[in-house]
């Protein structure tokens, strides 16, 4: 039985997974501790108005619905995270694309991480703001 991830904890658990990129879309892939296949769809505002995030849902939805059985992890949480070229790119070349991706994930390659940190608040604007503070008039 493959699931849907509800919680927002659970897609935070997954960011600290194996990633792995791709031209429409962005695979995170974790272990559960036994919880199933699980997946979770993102698709933020960059992307386009409610229209065009809702159609591209949509298609992952598809996608994963197909691909998960035969290719997923098992007792592994998947997270497809929306990327600007997902929704013009050609739906059997995305199928290609997942499949690829969660091959690497099986294997336990993901992308580089290229030195790439959370966000942790506006850390360069505290800095200005300390600067100001202590400037002399």
């Amino acid at each position: 039985m493959i699931s849907t991830l509800t919680k927002r904890a659970d897609f935070l658990a997954a960011n600290k997974g194996l990633r792995n990129a791709r031209p429409g879309f962005v695979l995170l892939t974790r272990p559960n501790g036994g919880e199933g296949m699980r997946y979770g769809i993102t698709v933020t505002k960059k992307i386009g108005n409610a229209v065009v995030r809702n159609r591209m849902k949509r298609r992952f939805r598809e996608l994963l619905r197909a691909a998960l059985p035969q290719h997923g992890l098992p007792d592994h949480d998947h997270v497809l995270i929306g990327r600007s070229g997902g929704i013009e790119r050609d739906f059997q070349t995305m199928v290609a694309d997942l499949e690829r991706a969660l091959e690497k994930a099986r294997e336990g390659k993901g992308d580089p991480s290229r030195g790439r940190r959370p966000r942790r608040g506006n850390r360069q604007g505290s800095q200005n703001a300390a600067r100001q503070q202590n400037a002399h008039p």
